[in-house]
This record gives structure tokens, C-alpha cells and sequence, in this order.
């Protein structure tokens, strides 16, 4: 049973930075790319970055790019969304996502998603 678990989100003043983890299980995701996307409230759920977990070749979303880092833990099974500059637009729930497809901004083409977690920015 494949899963994905987040954590650290949270509370965080502007400008300040949190990290995102993701733990991914249940199978073998050597062929995935991995996604962070997020959904503030009434607004759809939106693309922020994606890696490959082989290579490590990402694409960001241009809200976040030069803010915010996706990278992996081959040997931990985990990957990451380090977040800095944070902004008060940048709150939302996070999630992670893994897909089979090359680096896909898409929600449609992830496979697999985690729960979710809060990030909140404040001004």
C-alpha cells in the first residue's frame, strides 16, 4: 500500500522558512517524479514543484521559484520542499504527490497523494 506522509508545516511570520517532508512508502518510486502542490481556501489546488526521483532533474512553479527547493532522500524515502522568503499568499494546505509521468505540473497526473499539511504565513 503505497503511501505519502507530510509533515512540517505550521505557523511562520513573513519572510521566515519551514521545511516540508514528505515520507514515501509501499513501493518502489525510483521511476516517480515527486510533486508538492497546494490549495488555499476557495482557490484550486495549485502546482508549486516536482522532482525526479532518479536524476533529480525538478521544475518549479513560478510563484515559488528561487524561494523555495525541492530535493530527496534517496536513502530515506523522503523528499522535501525547503520554503524560505515565505509570504503570506504562501499560505495553504500542502500536499505531496507522486506520478509516472516526467515532471508533470498537472493534479490529474499524480497517482499518489499524502493528507496534507497547514502552512500558515503571517504578516
Amino acid at each position: 500500500q503505497v503511501q505519502l506522509i507530510e509533515s512540517g508545516g505550521g505557523l511562520v511570520q513573513a519572510g521566515g522558512s519551514l521545511r516540508l517532508s514528505c515520507a514515501a512508502s509501499g513501493r518502489t518510486f525510483s521511476r516517480y517524479a515527486m510533486g508538492w502542490f497546494r490549495q488555499a481556501p476557495g482557490k484550486e489546488r495549485e502546482f508549486v514543484a516536482t522532482i525526479r526521483w532518479t536524476g533529480g532533474s525538478t521544475y518549479y512553479a513560478d510563484s515559488v521559484k528561487g524561494r523555495f527547493t525541492i530535493s530527496r532522500d534517496n536513502a530515506l524515502n523522503t523528499f522535501y520542499l525547503q520554503m524560505n522568503s515565505l509570504k503570506p499568499e504562501d499560505t495553504a494546505v500542502y500536499y505531496c504527490a507522486a506520478s509516472m509521468i516526467w515532471l508533470p505540473t498537472t493534479p490529474s497526473d499524480y497517482n499518489y497523494w499524502g493528507q496534507g499539511t497547514q502552512v500558515t504565513v503571517s504578516s
